[in-house]
């Protein structure tokens, strides 16, 4: 255990930071989990910008890396644009 003031207080910052980025986090992935499961091109089209701005804001705050929200979008952006 802890035996600083200042290491305590970083424990409970960390905490606080981890149970912030793991909601996010989350739900990004149920976004994407449900832009996947869209079969109609216009609903799905009108639902990409919102889940390619929850990847971004995800990857600009290092929660995810760089490469990895770009590979996402690429493969969303690829998706999308293959529906009928």
């Amino acid at each position: 255990m802890a035996h600083h003031k200042s290491a305590l207080k970083r424990i409970r910052q960390d905490q606080k930071k981890r149970l912030h980025n793991r909601f996010y986090h989350k739900s990004t992935r149920t976004a994407i989990k449900n832009l996947r499961k869209i079969t109609d091109k216009a609903e799905a089209e009108k639902f990409l910008p919102k889940v390619v701005s929850m990847i971004d804001r995800l990857a600009k705050r290092n929660i995810i890396h760089s490469n990895k929200a770009a590979n996402l979008k690429s493969k969303l952006t690829k998706h999308v644009n293959s529906l009928g």
